[in-house]
């Protein structure tokens, strides 16, 4: 068993070591509570994977191509690629802020027609039967009406989400979805977050208004770290102390202390 996986460990820590690594800041990465690890991601320092950190990527990455499925089946018209068949997604300040999103909604499904929904969003349209089977970019004058963003999480964060919503358990996540929203025009409808358990095969779905002041202080934040690379400048870690919890956790712990831990 050891040997196997050995090997299975070996050849996925040898990819991910030859993957491109990323030249712009991502708004995944945005809203990380310490400004120095996103500093140092945009500076495309490796961060400590571990070959069971790259196992559970790919099981996300599989599990939503799954929850895509299940959308569709329920009647959204999902989209996850435009008629080029490339991620949806924005880029600015010469390519050095971008982000790609999970997916963009262009219709409801009609069973979900009701005052309590059209409240959320008023302004949605809902799709017929026959639309929402084509979610390939066939419906001809067909309108963007949401974004779509999902992801999959362990039990207790799951629970955690559920309980006391995205903006509060998921801070990062918010503000994702906040500039997403601004940058892809996707800002007159709430976003759907959508969270699948990975233990109980829960999902949870929450509608996230536009939020135009954390779209604005995230923005400013991606130019206050790209002026400061710019200027060899480091900028403040989250805490001072390297025993912190948070900071034996990073990724970037080696090349942000070094001789310090």
């Amino acid at each position: 068993m050891k040997q196997i996986n050995d090997l299975i460990d070996a050849k996925l820590i040898e990819e991910h070591k030859l993957k491109e690594k990323r030249n712009y800041l991502g708004a995944s990465m945005l809203g990380d509570e310490c400004v120095r690890k996103v500093q140092l991601q945009y500076m495309k320092h490796d961060a400590n994977f571990s070959a069971q950190n790259l196992r559970t990527f790919d099981i996300g990455n599989c599990l939503e191509s799954l929850i895509f499925k299940w959308m569709i089946f329920a009647g959204f018209d999902l989209r996850v690629r435009n008629e080029s068949g490339k991620q949806f997604g924005f880029s600015i300040a010469d390519g050095k802020i971008a982000g790609h999103c999970d997916g963009i909604i262009f219709g409801f499904p009609p069973e979900l027609k009701s005052n309590k929904f059209n409240m959320l969003s008023s302004s949605i349209s809902f799709a017929s039967v026959e639309q929402s089977a084509s979610h390939t970019g066939e419906i001809i004058g067909s309108k963007p009406q949401a974004l779509w963003e999902c992801k999959t999480m362990n039990n207790k964060s799951w629970n955690d989400t559920a309980k006391r919503g995205v903006l509060v358990s998921k801070p990062t996540y918010y503000v994702q979805v906040q500039l997403y929203m601004a940058y892809l025009n996707l800002d007159e409808n709430p976003c759907l977050f959508t969270a699948l358990n990975k233990d109980t095969s829960e999902v949870y779905h929450e509608f996230i208004p536009f939020d135009a002041e954390t779209a604005q202080k995230y923005s400013d934040r991606a130019v206050q770290i790209i002026k400061a690379t710019e200027s060899n400048e480091l900028l403040q870690r989250l805490s001072n102390d390297s025993s912190f919890y948070r900071c034996k956790m990073c990724g970037f712990k080696n090349v942000c202390w070094g001789d310090a831990q």
